[in-house]
């Protein structure tokens, strides 16, 4: 953790750096100023003397006062680039053929990199085309005015390579620019798919908690709400009294031991948190129901092998179905039918004759035949819930293939 003195030293830096990148383009113009002058006060005037048109040789201070709209041009270059370099590329021409002057020069570089670093790829691709243009076209008149092929290669070479390394320049750190905000933005999308991932690893958790709690739970809390309801709705009865409460109790230790293996499986993390049922444990949820009331018909599970997922989600289409029954129609008569051929497992659960409790304790929403709805497609099966006649038919259809 950096200290205060450390943070005032490097705030310290970055307030310099920052200043300067705000005055940039004044510090820019005053920066080709001070060349300007220092150039003709050395009695550097032309660049390229033969090129001259004039005359007779003038001051190199001419060069100075040719500099001073270039010089404003660049102190203006971030709300005016385009405009500059159009003005400077003039003047420049101008001074080249007459009083020369290096200001005028620099100023037209610095405003030549603005411009390219500011442009398109396609806008770069014109700049590029107009530099070597303008090379050629000063490299031709450099030999109609000297006659010397000499001189105006060498000339041609000298424009070509600054001009080159100006635009090169400019073209390298717009690129460098551009692929450090495609790293940004990719990395942004990283992030953003990471929460998403994130995100949907978390629903499917605690979708699959939610399955869990209403496997392990569900059943056994209805099948005690249900008998304790059965006992108090009827007279008194000492034997059936007692069939209820340990009815009630039985059911609570086996929640309370799903619960507590739950528990464990969440905190240590891995593992299943319950044994998946299989058909076997089927005639053990047809004799609950049976205590709770239902007469129940089922003639078994069938011997012929299946996979382990859809034998497992039978037993548990099964288990939801009978633990409806004795929730919404106790007292009534229950068909279970299962039955296998070379292409699919069918279940079929049928109740009628129920009667709803008088004072239902522990109504359902619905959520139960809804996970088993999600599961039975997931496995690419059909599954089919509601009313059938004065009764309630659940019929899921498990390819043995899954």
């Amino acid at each position: 953790m950096a200290t205060r003195s450390e943070a005032g030293d490097v705030h310290e830096l970055s307030a310099p750096r920052g200043w300067v990148q705000r005055h940039r383009p004044l510090l820019d113009a005053a920066g080709i100023a001070a060349v300007s002058v220092v150039a003709a006060a050395a009695g550097l005037g032309e660049i390229w003397d033969v090129l001259s048109m004039l005359p007779e040789p003038v001051s190199p201070w001419w060069g100075v006062v040719i500099a001073v709209p270039g010089i404003v041009c660049v102190a203006l270059k971030r709300r005016y680039p385009r405009t500059g370099l159009a003005i400077v590329t003039v003047l420049s021409v101008i001074a080249l053929f007459t009083v020369g002057g290096l200001g005028t020069l620099v100023a037209f570089l610095d405003l030549l990199w603005t411009v390219t670093f500011r442009a398109t790829p396609a806008g770069r691709r014109r700049i590029l085309a107009a530099c070597i243009a303008g090379t050629a076209a000063i490299t031709s008149l450099s030999l109609v005015l000297t006659g010397d092929v000499r001189i105006a290669v060498l000339i041609g070479l000298q424009l070509g390579a600054l001009l080159g390394t100006d635009y090169w320049w400019a073209t390298a750190v717009a690129q460098a620019n551009e692929l450090a905000e495609l790293h940004r933005r990719e990395a942004r999308e990283v992030v953003r798919l990471a929460e998403r991932d994130r995100d949907a690893a978390l629903q499917r958790e605690r979708d699959g908690m939610a399955r869990e709690l209403h496997d392990l739970v569900a059943g056994h809390v209805s099948a005690m709400a249900i008998r304790a309801e059965a006992a108090l709705s009827s007279g008194r009865d000492a034997a059936a009294d007692g069939a209820a409460l340990r009815a009630v109790r039985d059911s609570s230790l086996e929640a309370h031991h799903a619960l507590r293996s739950m528990i464990t499986v969440l905190r240590a993390g891995g593992g299943e948190l319950v044994v998946p049922p299989r058909l076997d444990r089927v005639p053990g949820y047809v004799d609950e129901a049976r205590r709770a009331g239902l007469a129940v018909r089922f003639d078994g599970p069938p011997q012929a092998a299946v996979p382990a997922a859809v034998e497992q989600l039978a037993a548990r289409v099964v288990q939801e179905s009978l633990a409806n029954c004795v929730r919404h129609a106790a007292g009534g008569q229950v068909a279970i039918e299962i039955e296998v051929d070379a292409r699919a497992l069918v279940v079929r659960v049928d109740s009628r004759d129920g009667r709803p409790l008088d004072r239902p304790s522990l109504p359902g929403n619905g959520s139960g035949l809804a996970m088993l709805g999600e599961r039975v497609r997931a496995l690419g099966g059909r599954f089919d819930a509601g009313p059938a006649g004065t009764g309630w038919s659940v019929q899921a259809s498990l390819p043995v293939g899954a």
